[in-house]
């Protein structure tokens, strides 16, 4: 991922998800309301709710925004996604959590349980989810929180959603240096803009987020990224990041998944989410995987008409496990 602003870090993982349903003039806008789903010592973490009007309970679906678990925010929420929900009249829960490197892999997952825990506890009285149908959706990190959440969320759910995503974080792909990078970042400039003494749960500043994105190249650059966010060198002790790689952990219970990637993905190879495929065939978990060719990360350079079948199939598969009499 050529990185040369925040904006574009930020966003470049965005850019298959702005073509896909658009909502009818005739539907009112979901309104919006923020939540503290856990707070740790002095840091409260939130949870955004996009919510259609009245009181009758709604399906869910919930969005884990990407940033290489170290820039990102709640508020980042792909427009086709919006607009679906806005139409279908669902209910779009967006979480932030803990970032790296502050924190560590471990902190994150378990940040994503406690976000279900809360989800479950107090969905239905604060914003009528309806927790039957509870789909997770996220693109990059993001997506691989997605495929997490499909092990250690309680109770699991619906289906699951990932773009561009990754089962694991021990293999190769994520300690190997890297040339699509951007221009070098020095070590110096990398560690400015971590460990000030804080935990970020965002990074909404578009001066840190700038920041930190520099810190991600730089250990993209080195082969220093899976280290950085999990604390564990996985050459010397690969089985202590075993909990945290879901292409290892899937069983016959695993929800159903839907991905989409594409084939020249320079960040998050596609091989992530053929392995992810691959695994989920030989346990019997229903899946499919969208390959689009030409794509790189987000489905950058890819050919539109291809970007705007994807959306449509992802709608299509959405529909089919949250949709049904709830629907006015």
């Amino acid at each position: 991922m050529n990185v040369s602003s925040v904006s574009r870090f930020l966003s470049v993982w965005f850019a298959g998800l702005g073509v896909g349903v658009t909502a009818s003039a005739a539907e009112p806008a979901l309104s919006k309301s923020t939540h503290v789903y856990k707070t740790v010592g002095a840091v409260k973490i939130e949870a955004e709710v996009h919510r259609p009007s009245g009181t009758e309970s709604r399906p869910v679906l919930v969005w884990l925004h990407g940033g290489a678990l170290i820039v990102g925010s709640r508020t980042q929420l792909p427009k086709s996604l919006v607009e679906l929900c806005t139409q279908e009249r669902w209910v779009l829960v967006s979480l932030d959590y803990r970032l790296a490197p502050e924190v560590k892999l471990p902190e994150i997952a378990e940040d994503l349980r406690d976000a279900f825990r809360w989800l479950h506890a107090e969905g239905p009285r604060l914003f009528q989810a309806d927790l039957r149908r509870v789909v997770v959706a996220g693109g990059s990190a993001g997506g691989f929180l997605t495929m997490l959440a499909g092990v250690i969320a309680e109770p699991r759910p619906t289906a699951l959603l990932a773009y561009w995503g990754y089962g694991d974080i021990d293999n190769e792909w994520a300690r190997a240096k890297s040339s699509h990078h951007g221009a070098p970042v020095s070590r110096e400039e990398a560690l400015a803009a971590v460990n000030l003494g804080r935990v970020l749960t965002n990074t909404d500043d578009p001066a840190v987020g700038k920041a930190r994105g520099n810190y991600y190249r730089h250990l993209r650059q080195t082969g220093g990224w899976a280290f950085g966010v999990t604390g564990v060198d996985a050459a010397k002790e690969p089985a202590r990041l075993r909990p945290f790689c879901p292409v290892r952990l899937i069983t016959r219970d695993y929800p159903p998944m839907l991905m989409v990637h594409g084939t020249e993905d320079t960040d998050v190879p596609y091989a992530c989410s053929a392995d992810m495929a691959r695994e989920l065939a030989r346990h019997g978990v229903k899946h499919e995987l969208i390959t689009v060719p030409g794509g790189e990360h987000g489905l950058r350079g890819a050919d539109p008409q291809a970007i705007a079948q994807a959306n449509e199939r992802v709608a299509r598969f959405l529909r089919d496990h949250l949709l049904t009499s709830h629907r006015k």
